[in-house]
């Protein structure tokens, strides 16, 4: 009678491997994704989180331990279509910006092993990146165009 329940027990290892590598992997947040995303953001950040609704968008306010703030802003039907960033340090912009912070970082990177100080930049008609500061004082944002909302301020991610 074991060896008939053998099978089953052999295909529940693989099974419950896979069910614990999803369950472990990281929660990408991601411009242009899901409003769930920014629970992720919150958490992976260890931030305070404020809410407010404006007609066509809402924007989250991310508060860090070090004061910085992130807002990310989304559709009412729940998509973000925009990131904005300023405090004493760059926020983790993989987190933030998920599969597109490899645009970001192909787009800006050290050319013959000299670094400059120039801010960070990405123009594509999908995706939008501009970002600037120096040690303490930084500031950026992040744009999906494609999904803004008619009528959004562009002065509200400045």
């Amino acid at each position: 009678m074991t060896t008939h329940w053998l099978p089953f027990r052999l295909l529940l290892i693989p099974v419950s491997g896979l069910a614990l590598a999803t369950a472990s992997a990281p929660a990408w947040a991601a411009l242009a994704g899901s409003v769930g995303s920014i629970e992720a953001d919150r958490v992976h950040l260890a931030a305070a989180h404020r809410v407010d609704t404006m007609t066509n968008y809402v924007m989250h306010t991310l508060t860090l331990a070090n004061q910085s703030q992130v807002r990310e802003f989304a559709r009412p039907d729940g998509v973000v279509f925009a990131v904005a960033w300023t405090g004493p340090s760059r926020p983790d912009l993989r987190q933030l910006l998920g599969p597109k912070f490899a645009t970001l970082q192909a787009e800006n990177a050290v050319v013959n092993h000299r670094r400059t100080h120039r801010g960070l930049t990405v123009s594509h008609s999908d995706f939008v990146v501009r970002s600037g500061g120096h040690s303490g004082a930084f500031q950026g944002w992040a744009l999906a165009p494609n999904f803004m909302p008619a009528g959004f301020p562009m002065s509200n991610l400045r």
